[in-house]
């Protein structure tokens, strides 16, 4: 099932004082990014985070599930209505995520 362009939308803005939030779709769901840089996923309605030690100072409470099937689990955020803990869970985990790896630009 694919998750709904509004929830997607509320999801962004909910993250949006940890940084430029952007989600795009990737396989008829969603990454959701900060500052350029990965953060989660949104499959199925639900909002995935990637695991870190900073994120996993900050959450209230751990589930781990698989976003996708054959997928690593990922930290499942139920609480997506709080919008300064979601922000600072966004801000703690991109914290350790690399930087994205430029795009090589094509040759003509």
């Amino acid at each position: 099932m694919a998750s709904s362009n509004d929830l997607v939308q509320y999801i962004v803005d909910q993250c949006s004082d940890a940084g430029e939030i952007t989600a795009k779709k990737m396989f008829g769901e969603y990454g959701i990014y900060c500052n350029g840089k990965i953060f989660g996923l949104i499959c199925d309605d639900c909002l995935f985070v990637k695991p870190t030690e900073s994120g996993r100072a900050v959450l209230r409470s751990m589930v781990m599930r698989q976003p996708y099937e054959g997928a690593k689990d990922y930290f499942l955020i139920e609480d997506i209505d709080n919008r300064e803990y979601l922000s600072m869970l966004v801000r703690e985990t991109c914290k350790e995520l690399p930087m994205p790896k430029p795009k090589k630009s094509k040759k003509s």
